[in-house]
C-alpha cells in the first residue's frame, strides 16, 4: 500500500509493505537525492535491520554513515544531536545528503531533529521498526529532542521525504511494546473513521496474533488516517488535535509516574477510558460508546483500569500540561465512534470522578 501526504512542495510518500527496507536504496534514487547518507539508529535495531538497509543504500551508489543513538528517550538529548552533527560533518554530508532514522519513535525524533537543523535542513526518510512509529511517530514532520524540564520542548517541523513501513518489524517487537503500538491505532479509528474502528474490531484477534497480511492493512488504514489529517493541519493548528485523543490524560499519567510505570500506549489506553467517560459525564456519549471503546482496548490486551491512579498528581500535570490556553486545556472528546469535537470546559471535579472510576470495577 502507498499513501500520499499531499503537502505540495513537501509532499511524500508513505509506503506499506513486507519488505520495504531492503527497497530504501532505489526509491532514494528515485527522489534524485545526492550520494551521500547518514543511517540513524541504535545498537538492537542496527543488528535486527543494519545490515538489510545499509545494502540496499550502497547497492543504490550511496555512501553510508552510520551513527548509533543510545536506545528510547535517552536519545532525545542535545549532547546526542550534537554528536550527530558531527558524524554528518566528518562524513562530509552536504545539503543534497540524507539522514535516514532507522528505529522507533525516539530515534525518529533526534534524527529529525538532527536533519532539520543541519546545513539549516537537509533530506530526511522515516524507517519506523515499531507499530507506534509506523502508524503516528514517523508522519508529519514533528521532530523533537528533550529539555530536562520538559519532553519535546525543542524541535522543528520538518517533513520527510519518505516513510517506509516494514510490517514485519512488528513481528521482532517484545509484546508488551507490540500492544502499546495498538493504542494509537484503535485511537485513529474511534475519532476518525467508524468503520476502520469496526476493522479492527473485526480483526483484533488476527492483530494480536501479528497475521502479516492483517498487519499490513491495519498499519495502511492507520497511516492513510493520520496523512488525511496532516495534509489540513500541517503546524498543529486545530484540526491536528484530534490526534490528541486520549493523550491529555494519557500524557499526565506518564509525567505523574515519572515515566516509568506505563509504556506510552498504556497511558493512552488508560487515557482513552478516562476521556471517553468524560465525554459520557460531559452527556456528549452514549454508554455504549463507551463501553465499545473499553472493549477494544481490553481486546487487544491494553488496560483500561488500574487502582493506582493518583487523581491528584495526574490534575496537577495536566495544568502544565503545554496545549494549554489562558489556563483552559482543550480536550479532545468522542460524542460517537468516529467523531470528534473540542472540549475547554471540563472541571477538576470531572476529570476526579472519571479517575475515581478507573480505579475501580466496570461500569
Amino acid at each position: 500500500m502507498v499513501v500520499h501526504v499531499n503537502l505540495g512542495p513537501r509532499s511524500y510518500a508513505i509506503v506499506v509493505e513486507s519488505g520495504a527496507l531492503a527497497t530504501v536504496g532505489s526509491r532514494l534514487r528515485a527522489l534524485g537525492v545526492g550520494a551521500r547518507a547518514a543511517l540513524v539508529s541504535d545498537a538492537a535495531i542496527l543488528a535486527l535491520y543494519g545490515k538489510t538497509v545499509v545494502a540496499s543504500l550502497e547497492g543504490a551508489g550511496l555512501a553510508v554513515t552510520t551513527v548509533e543513538v543510545p536506545e528510547g528517550e535517552a536519545a532525545k538529548r542535545l549532547d546526542v544531536a550534537a554528536r550527530c552533527w558531527d558524524a554528518l560533518l566528518d562524513a562530509g554530508l552536504d545539503r543534497g545528503s540524507t539522514v535516514l532514522a532507522l528505529g522507533g519513535g525516539a530515534v525518529g525524533d533526534v534524527a529529525g531533529f538532527v536533519a532539520a537543523t543541519y546545513m539549516r535542513g537537509v533530506n530526511f526518510v522515516q524507517l519506523p521498526t515499531t507499530v507506534l512509529a509506523q502508524v503516528d511517530a514517523s508522519i508529519g514532520g514533528k521532530t523533537a529532542i528533550d529539555h530536562p524540564k520538559a519532553k519535546n520542548l525543542i524541535g522543528a517541523f520538518h517533513q520527510p521525504r519518505l516513510v517506509l513501513c516494514d510490517p514485519a518489524t512488528a513481528r521482532s517487537l517484545p509484546q508488551r511494546e507490540f500492544r502499546s503500538g495498538l493504542a494509537e491505532i484503535v485511537k485513529h479509528g474511534i475519532v476518525l473513521d467508524a468503520a476502520y474502528f469496526a476493522e479492527v474490531e473485526r480483526d483484533a484477534p488476527a492483530l494480536l496474533a501479528r497475521d502479516l497480511g492483517v498487519l499490513e492493512r491495519i498499519i495502511g488504514g492507520s497511516c492513510r488516517l493520520k496523512a488525511a489529517v496532516v495534509e489540513r493541519d500541517e503546524q498543529e493548528a486545530e484540526l491536528r488535535a484530534v490526534l490528541n485523543y486520549g493523550h491529555t490524560i494519557g500524557h499526565a499519567l506518564e509525567a505523574a509516574t515519572g515515566y516509568a510505570r506505563f509504556a506510552h500506549g498504556e497511558a493512552v489506553a488508560l487515557g482513552i477510558a478516562a476521556e471517553a467517560r468524560l465525554a459520557r459525564r460531559l452527556g456528549l456519549a452514549s454508554d455504549e460508546t463507551v463501553a465499545r471503546q473499553e472493549r477494544l482496548l481490553a481486546a487487544v490486551g491494553l488496560p483500561i483500569r488500574d487502582a493506582s491512579l493518583d487523581a491528584a498528581a495526574v490534575l496537577d500535570a495536566i495544568r502544565r500540561d503545554k496545549k494549554a490556553r489562558d489556563g483552559r486545556v482543550p480536550f479532545v472528546l468522542a460524542p460517537a465512534i468516529g467523531t470528534f469535537r473540542l472540549h475547554y470546559d471540563v472541571t477538576a471535579e470531572d476529570i476526579r470522578s472519571v479517575l475515581d472510576e478507573l480505579r475501580g470495577s466496570p461500569g
